[in-house]
């Protein structure tokens, strides 16, 4: 079975093939049951994986200046225009999130998109 960050680059490629349509909705869910799959078969996630499905929630949270039980699907849906958007989005921010938390980042604040949007 293909790591997380494996099966997402797939999606990524072809959204289709896996979700139907790019949603971020169908990705979220589309995790939800890989987690479990990989889960019930004994494999173990890397630790890369621990810290996406650890961190990532609330790294946007702090990105987007939000406190909320949402799921970090809907915290991307609720700042995109639509599904699409969001889709891509997700993975321009899965970017961010790893450029941010490769060890030498470990200190660096987390812009939020007010701040981000200033520099730019």
């Amino acid at each position: 079975m293909a790591g997380l960050f494996e099966i997402l680059d797939q999606i990524k490629a072809r959204p289709g093939m896996y979700l139907g349509n790019p949603s971020v909705e169908n990705l979220f869910m589309f995790l939800v049951g890989y987690k479990t799959a990989r889960r019930e078969l004994g494999i173990e996630p890397t630790e890369e994986e621990l810290k996406f499905y650890g961190d990532f929630q609330p790294w946007l949270q702090e990105k987007f200046n939000i406190r909320t039980n949402n799921s970090w699907a809907a915290l991307i849906q609720f700042h995109s225009v639509n599904q699409k958007e969001a889709f891509d989005r997700f993975f321009h921010l899965l970017d961010e999130f790893h450029q941010v938390n490769q060890p030498e980042n470990y200190n660096s604040p987390i812009p939020n998109e007010s701040e981000k949007l200033k520099i730019s």
